[in-house]
């Protein structure tokens, strides 16, 4: 039987997620009613096949795909937090987003000095930038092993992961610096967007995190055994190398595939599993499910926002993010939770 202390925080994790379901179902109504010219009734513009198609092919795959890219980054910022033993480790820690970065900028760069037709290459960028970001994404996590010489020692994970995300950005700067007409598609990136997710990503962000939230089930207590220090974990009879190699791959792979389809949003992954622990005390398998959840209504709430402040013009997603995000960081800082 579970301790009272445990059934209550048992209690506390169900009911948040509920709470966070019934949020998800709640800001996608709302979603698939924002349009450029604001709020209008889901409805209403059913009854017209114009109106319709807009729902249908614009707002619900935006509003889906916000959700699904905000649940990577939030499971991603679960794990790497358990994994670092670190509540500041967000999902870039081990370069990812540099890596993305440079990416991109690699592909816009050869985009540009094709001489392609137009149709090509509309269907070039929609596909090659989504693989050159998470080719990136991978390349620069990779590395961050090879420098720290394998997943042994997490402070030098730690140390490499700063230091590669350092020299691939400064390697996307001076790319951006020698094709000057990348700029505004490097801006766009770095700020990050909602606003081009279709049905394809969707699907693909759907089929990654499905794979992913299973993994880091399974893989939880290996993360539990870690917050009790790795001495402990080892006597625990827990393989370590081969656990956090598995890890860090999910990692990876979630990071990843968010970006590659909205690019770089900050906050989320890093503000998630805060939010999740000021309401519960739990064990990282529900942790990271609450997390995922948590970063899903993060962002959807986001994009909402970018979408309706100033409209019919929108706001990047990635700023708002960043402005929220980091004013909450600001209030645990003072508050001295961190």
């Amino acid at each position: 039987m579970m301790r009272p202390q445990h059934l209550q925080q048992h209690r506390r994790a169900l009911v948040l997620g509920a709470v966070l379901f019934l949020a998800f179902v709640l800001l996608t109504v709302v979603g698939l009613s924002v349009g450029s010219s604001g709020l209008e009734s889901v409805w209403a513009m059913w009854q017209e096949p114009v109106a319709q198609q807009i729902v249908i092919d614009i707002r619900a795959p935006r509003t889906l795909g916000a959700f699904l890219a905000g649940a990577l980054l939030g499971l991603a910022g679960a794990v790497a937090q358990g994994l670092f033993r670190n509540p500041l480790a967000d999902p870039y820690l081990l370069g990812s987003a540099s890596g993305a970065t440079l990416g991109v900028a690699i592909a816009l760069s050869l985009f540009g000095t094709m001489g392609i037709s137009p149709f090509a290459m509309q269907w070039l960028v929609r596909l090659g930038l989504t693989g050159a970001a998470f080719l990136g994404a991978v390349t620069a996590v990779l590395l961050t092993l090879a420098l720290a010489r394998g997943v042994q020692h997490t402070l030098r994970l730690l140390l490499a992961g700063v230091v590669v995300g350092v020299v691939l950005g400064a390697v996307s700067s001076l790319f951006t610096l020698l094709s000057p007409s990348i700029l505004v598609a490097m801006t766009a990136f770095m700020l990050g967007s909602t606003g081009f997710v279709g049905w394809m990503a969707c699907t693909v962000m759907g089929a990654v995190l499905v794979p992913c939230l299973v993994l880091s089930w399974v893989l939880s207590r290996v993360l539990d055994g870690l917050a009790l220090g790795e001495s402990t974990a080892i006597t625990l009879g827990l393989p370590l190398g081969t656990l956090r190699s598995a890890l860090i791959c999910l990692l990876a792979l979630a990071t990843g595939t968010a970006v590659a389809q909205t690019g770089l949003i900050a906050f989320v992954g890093l503000a998630a599993p805060h939010l999740v622990r000021s309401v519960v005390k739990t064990t990282h398998g529900k942790l990271i499910v609450l997390s995922s959840l948590m970063g899903g209504v993060l962002l959807l709430l986001a994009d909402i926002l970018a979408r309706s402040l100033i409209a019919p013009q929108e706001l990047p997603v990635g700023v708002l993010t960043a402005v929220l995000g980091g004013s909450y960081l600001l209030w645990l800082m003072r508050k001295n939770t961190l």
